[in-house]
């Protein structure tokens, strides 16, 4: 097994003195606080960016508002679809550059960089590129009575909401921005983007590419820094929305401030800790199959990715071994060896707490298979299963937000909906059956913003995802994100 060799440009690009992109520009910064980027993968600092100061900020919200009246807003619906497309093409053209920095930054698998911040992000820039033309309102007849022969016609338009803050986590900070970035530009709203400060990088490079594709200075700005930096865009009277993607604590946080800071407009979408039921006729060798590929994916640092499996008490012995069978093949080591299947956790922080979790598991006993942090540089635990340790096991519960399944065994399908909704989440659950109809039965009955059957975790741009309860509130995608990014006004006409 070896690693690939990094491109010289990503080498170069590394060592240059990161800070911000602001009125398209990019900026070193002025602020003394720097912030090292450590690589998930050996521990050591590759980069340093440096954080926004008030005044930067200040700047960066001001920029936008102007672009968002001048400049942007003498754009045509066309035009801006045709920038997005040419931004979809450089994605593209510059994709190798772009996943290797991300993987250096987020421990993403290469492949995984490459299928997903580049190849998902350029597809979901394309879908919501078709829709700029397409953000249409209604024409209504009232009923008013007519006093002197006059009458009335009335319509509505949408009209975009205005800057927009997009917060986005350090998963997958490429391909989160772009859906906060396509929604915002499609509509005509303009968007500062806040990076998570573990992934702040390949974003300043992507705001580059957006100049290259035609977009006007001061329609995208990119602002890095710690949570400050997030809070003063929540709080700043020129922002219209905010995006928010990450934890629950931090997204009841973020929608707090919006709403007392000027009623400020919020989409949140937050965590999960989602659950995937087998029913007693399921294919077992393909739900487990299933399930290791998306509940390890990026080492199971996804929102939507499954980490409850119900299982049949009469299948749960089969089942746990497939799982032990699967799991114990799993290579781990470096995200830029191809051949490799696990790869670190993204960041410090996060390796603790998943460590913290699998000492509990260890602990209680319920360690199936994994279940250890591994020793050396960068920041590597072992996939894990884990059996439930009854109804009230805090793996039921508390979201991991790591590559640690828990198997939970069920007597009656009818019990299902009851254990799967007794969560404070509600982003997405699965099913798997060959029995159609029981599915459809049972999809009703299940709380989740997304239910899947036969497949998990899959997300497609024409399908609306968000969550429900402590998961978040408002949708990405499909044509529902255009309700988030407009105003409805209303017009009345006398003639």
């Amino acid at each position: 097994m070896s690693e690939i060799q990094l491109l010289p440009k990503v080498r170069q690009y590394l060592q240059r003195d990161h800070g911000h992109f602001i009125d398209g520009q990019y900026r070193s910064g002025s602020g003394d606080k720097r912030i090292p980027v450590v690589n998930p993968a050996n521990g050591e600092v590759i980069a340093q960016v440096n954080g926004a100061t008030a005044s930067e900020v200040e700047e960066a919200c001001l920029s936008s508002r102007r672009a968002f009246s001048g400049e942007w807003a003498q754009t045509s619906p066309y035009q801006r679809g045709l920038i997005l497309n040419r931004l979809a093409d450089l994605i593209e053209a510059n994709g190798e550059e772009l996943a290797q920095l991300e993987t250096q930054c987020s421990g993403k698998h290469i492949q995984l960089s490459r299928m997903f911040e580049v190849g998902q992000s350029a597809m979901f820039l394309r879908y919501y590129a078709g829709w700029a033309t397409k953000i249409s309102g209604e024409t209504m007849t009232p009923s008013f009575p007519s006093m002197a022969g006059e009458q009335y016609t009335a319509m509505t338009r949408r009209e975009p909401v205005g800057v927009v803050a997009g917060i986005v986590p350090w998963n997958f900070s490429v391909m989160i921005s772009i859906w906060k970035l396509g929604a915002a530009l499609a509509t005509g709203c303009t968007l500062i983007l806040k990076p998570s400060e573990f992934t702040p990088i390949t974003l300043l490079r992507l705001a580059e590419l957006a100049i290259e594709a035609g977009l006007p200075a001061g329609v995208l700005n990119v602002v890095n820094g710690t949570g400050e930096v997030g809070a003063q865009l929540i709080e700043h009277p020129k922002v219209a929305k905010v995006s928010f993607t990450g934890s629950v604590p931090t997204g009841l946080k973020v929608g707090q401030s919006a709403m007392a800071a000027n009623l400020t407009r919020v989409t949140l979408e937050l965590g999960g800790k989602n659950a995937a039921a087998l029913l007693p006729d399921a294919d077992i060798d393909a739900a487990v199959a299933g399930l290791i590929q998306t509940g390890y994916v990026h080492q199971g640092q996804v929102c939507a990715s499954p980490e409850r499996i119900y299982v049949h008490r009469s299948q749960l012995d089969e089942t746990l071994a497939k799982f032990a069978a699967a799991v114990k093949g799993m290579s781990i080591g470096s995200p830029l060896d191809e051949s490799v299947q696990f790869g670190p956790l993204a960041n410090k922080p996060q390796f603790d707490k998943v460590s913290q979790f699998l000492a509990a598991a260890r602990h209680d006993n319920q360690v199936i298979c994994g279940g250890n942090p591994l020793a050396g540089s960068g920041f590597y635990v072992e996939p894990t299963v884990l059996l439930a340790n009854g109804p009230q096991d805090r793996f039921l519960y508390e979201e991991t937000f790591g590559p640690i399944l828990c198997v939970v065994p069920y007597d009656e399908v009818d019990e299902l909906p009851a254990l799967i909704n007794d969560s404070p989440f509600g982003l997405t659950a699965s099913i798997w059956t060959n029995d159609l109809s029981r599915a459809l039965r049972l999809i009703p009955q299940i709380e989740a913003g997304t239910v899947y059957v036969n497949m998990h975790t899959f997300l497609d741009p024409s399908v609306p995802f968000g969550g429900i309860k402590a998961s978040g509130m408002g949708r990405e995608f499909g044509s529902a994100f255009i309700d988030d990014y407009t105003e409805l006004k209303s017009v009345l006409i006398r003639y």
